[in-house]
Parts: C-alpha cells; sequence; structure tokens
C-alpha cells in the first residue's frame, strides 16, 4: 500500500507542475488527453512513434526557461525540437516533456552588416525568404523545412558550404537557455566556451533560442539536378570525384542515385526510371555557369537537365515535396577521405538498387571553404574529409522498412571498409557512444569539459549525446 500512496503522490505532483506551467506560459501545453495531441507529438520521421506526457508549443524564451524548469524539478526527459528533422527522434521521446519551438521563428536581417537574426523555431526556409530581398543568404541545408537549430548546432552544410562553409563558421552569436534555467549570450567574446561547444556540439548544452548568422551577397543561382542513367554511374562519379577536386568554390555541387518521381518537372517516359544526378548550384557570376557547368553535362549521356537559373530560396526548396513531413526513415553515413575507385564500384553495385523514389544516396563534397578552419577552432573537426555520403531508406508504408532497412545496412556495410572514422553527427541514427566519440575525435574530452561545466545533470540528453566528464 505504501508503494501506492507513493506513486500517487508522485503523479499527483507532476500533474500539479504541469498545471502551473500551463498557467505561467504564454504557448500552449498539450496532453495525452488533450485536442492536437496526436499531431503534437508526430515528428518528421513518422517511423518514430513515441508518446510524451506532454508537449509545450513555446511562444517565447520565458516558455523554453519554464519548460526547463519543470523538465530539471521533476526528472523528466527534455526533448527540444525545432524543425523536427532529426530521423533518430530525438525530437520527442517517451513520458517526458517536448519543448516545441517553432512558434519562435522569427527572422530579422540586416542588410547593413549582413546578418541574420533567426529564432530557435526557424526553418531555413524562414531565413532564405527573409534575406532574399536583400541579395543576401547563408548556408543551410537542402531542404527549406529543416530546423536552423539542428542543423546548425550539429555542423551544417548545403549549396553554398564550398565558398562559404558550415553553419557552424556563420554563426557569430547564440542565446541559449541553460540547464538551471538561465538565459545566456554566447559569442567569441562572451561565454566563449560555450560558443566553441554549440558549433558542432549539437543540442548538448542547452536550448537556443536564437542565433545570429553571417549572410553573404548571393545573386540569382545556376542550379538543380542533371540526370544520367543508373548504367552510366561509374563513369559519373568518377567524373565528380576528379572535377570537384579543382572546381572553383563557387560551384556546390552532390551526387545522387534516385528514382526519377512521377512530379511534373519529370517527363512521363523517364517516370519510374532509376538515374544518377549531380545537382549543382553555381553562385559565381551567371555569365561565367554555361561554362563552369558544361564539363558537368559531358560527364555521361544526359537523361534530363533541370538546371538553370533561379532564386536561392527557390534551389533550397527544390526537394521540400519529396520529403514531406510523415514518411519513415532509416539512414545511415559515413565521412570519406578519398572517393577511391574500390568504393565507386560499391556504389555502382549497390547504388542503382535504390528502393523508392523517395530513398536515396547522396555524397556531399566538404571541401573548399571547410578546410580553411582548424579542426579545433569549433566543436565539428573533421575538417580533413572530402566527402560524407548519406544512405537513406525512405518508404511511406511501415510495413516495407524491413527492405528498406536492408538496402541501406547492405549498401553501408559494403562502403564502410573505405570511409574515414566517424560519421556527421546530423545523420546519425542512435549508433552508440563509439561512433559519436569518433565523429568528434580529439574533441571529444573538451566538450564533455564543457558539458560538465554547463549541464552537469545530463539534463539535455535527448540527442546525440555527450555526457558530462567526470568530476
Amino acid at each position: 500500500m505504501a508503494t501506492t500512496v507513493a506513486g500517487t503522490q508522485s503523479t499527483d505532483r507532476l500533474q500539479s507542475a504541469l498545471n502551473k506551467l500551463a498557467d505561467s506560459v504564454r504557448g500552449r501545453l498539450i496532453r495525452a488527453s488533450d485536442p492536437g495531441y496526436e499531431e503534437a507529438r508526430h515528428v518528421y520521421n513518422a517511423n518514430i512513434d513515441r508518446r510524451p506526457l506532454a508537449v509545450l508549443e513555446c511562444a517565447n524564451t520565458a516558455d523554453v526557461i519554464a519548460g526547463v524548469n519543470v523538465a530539471r524539478e521533476e526528472g523528466l526527459s527534455l526533448s527540444i525540437r525545432g524543425g523536427g528533422h532529426n530521423v533518430a527522434g530525438f525530437g520527442t521521446n517517451d513520458g517526458g516533456l517536448v519543448l516545441d519551438l517553432a512558434p519562435i521563428r522569427n527572422v530579422h536581417v540586416n542588410p547593413g552588416r549582413k546578418l541574420a537574426y533567426a529564432g530557435g523555431g526557424a526553418t531555413w526556409g524562414d531565413v532564405d525568404h527573409a534575406a532574399w530581398p536583400f541579395g543576401l543568404a547563408t548556408p543551410g541545408g537542402i531542404i527549406s523545412t529543416t530546423g536552423i537549430g539542428g542543423l546548425g548546432l550539429g555542423g551544417g552544410f548545403g549549396h553554398l558550404t564550398r565558398r562559404f562553409g558550415l553553419v557552424v563558421d556563420n554563426i557569430r552569436a547564440a542565446d541559449v537557455v541553460t540547464a538551471d534555467g538561465r538565459l545566456v549570450h554566447a559569442s567569441a567574446d562572451e561565454n566563449p566556451d560555450l560558443f566553441w561547444a554549440l558549433r558542432g556540439g549539437g543540442g548538448n548544452f542547452g536550448v537556443v533560442t536564437g542565433m545570429q548568422l553571417a549572410l553573404h551577397e548571393v545573386p540569382t543561382v545556376y542550379g538543380g539536378p542533371i540526370f544520367y542513367p543508373a548504367s552510366a554511374c561509374g563513369q559519373v562519379l568518377r567524373f565528380f570525384r576528379d572535377f570537384m577536386a579543382d572546381a572553383p568554390r563557387e560551384l556546390g555541387a552532390f551526387f545522387g542515385f534516385h528514382i526519377a518521381p512521377p512530379a511534373p518537372f519529370v517527363p512521363e517516359h523517364l517516370h519510374g526510371h532509376t538515374a544518377c544526378a549531380i545537382v549543382v548550384a553555381w553562385t559565381g557570376p551567371l555569365e561565367q555557369a554555361e561554362a563552369v557547368i558544361k564539363p558537368i553535362r559531358e560527364a555521361g549521356p544526359v537523361a534530363l537537365d533541370l538546371a538553370g537559373p533561379l532564386p536561392y530560396p527557390a534551389l533550397n526548396s527544390l526537394f521540400d515535396a519529396l520529403l514531406p513531413k510523415g514518411l519513415q526513415h532509416y539512414w545511415k553515413s559515413d565521412f570519406v577521405t578519398e572517393l577511391s575507385d574500390e568504393a565507386i564500384a560499391v556504389h555502382e553495385e549497390h547504388g542503382p538498387q535504390v528502393p523508392t523514389f523517395q530513398s536515396l544516396m547522396h555524397i556531399y563534397p566538404l571541401d573548399g571553404a571547410v578546410h580553411d578552419v582548424a579542426p579545433d577552432a569549433t566543436a565539428f573537426r573533421s575538417r580533413d574529409v572530402k566527402f560524407t555520403h548519406i544512405i537513406a531508406g525512405i518508404d511511406p508504408e511501415r510495413e516495407n522498412m524491413t527492405a528498406r532497412r536492408e538496402w541501406v545496412r547492405d549498401y553501408w556495410t559494403a562502403l564502410h571498409p573505405y570511409s574515414a572514422p566517424g560519421g556527421y553527427v546530423n545523420f546519425l541514427m542512435e549508433e552508440g557512444d563509439d561512433r559519436i566519440k569518433a565523429s568528434y575525435k580529439e574533441n571529444y574530452p573538451r566538450l564533455q569539459a564543457i558539458k560538465r561545466a554547463w549541464d552537469p545533470g545530463n539534463l539535455f540528453r535527448m540527442n546525440q549525446n555527450i555526457p558530462p566528464a567526470a568530476s
């Protein structure tokens, strides 16, 4: 009987704490019995099916502070959700509290200083939209519905990375709610240890309610995918490797395997056909674009050429409709130092077996401006690799995911011997502590020490977790 009474008292205390939280915030606290709970608990990856105790839609920083304090005081698991795209499902949990930052998505642009301040719930589409009227942009993924916080704090790359670096190289400052419920500012001059750790260390150190980003002049870009038959993939991939080694930094380009979707921009006779592609993004003078892209168009027999002049926000949202929220995802990834002939042979074998038009394998270059930054200048350590690849099995139906996982795992297992240690943390699923350590390399002990200083109780553990160093 004592256990039952104690359990009842604990439940009553928790419900009382949640009632007080609901009364104290401007945002909406959604519990299992409330309308909208089913929608609120779901994240981008529909393969994640978890039931948090409550979801707090944070209207402002004060709501974030209130939520952090309740989670800490009541011993609740705490998930921080920005865009919700994390495929491992860290933006939700079972039986804990979710802080949904989506309402905090304001973006303010200072064109004179070439800076943007974006709220912690903003997406890259929000940033693109606000900056484009001034002819400005910043590196930020290839899916515009991705949140700035999750992508940016883990490193962050996209079409502009070869020219302007990673997202972490463009963060100038951040506002952070810490584990003890304080709001602090992190920059090169203020809390520099925290600022260093945030730039690549993920959500381990606090809730970023806003960040200041450097902007760059980006005129009309010349971009889009150029498709080739899958049978030409070895030829095209060897070209891609050799061409990108000396390509001007104004050229962003990545290689991929896809099945042509039944989309309006794809001719009907190509629907369902497997292809490889090079997706280009030229940000140099527009009059030079055709000459720069010409060798790519000659890399193999072109099945479909969709590259041309377009606004940067259009390029950065080009694939949004193919990957909406609610699909089932399973990913595996690695860094790559050299794209060897042996690795290309693996791609030739497994890439053309891509199983659905949502599934993909992409190889992204991580050279150019990424290599200008010292490995210990930010928490993101892997400044010596040339590429990262992602193998993603994606399907609308849960019952198909066993087969999708098999394709991903078989492909990754064959490719892994030709890969560099560690992986891009934003692409990792739940793969264990050793993978996390390998990804941060020599920066890992420093990250643990900073974690101990800012979150000794490991409140922020729903992530690729870096536990605090032992005292």
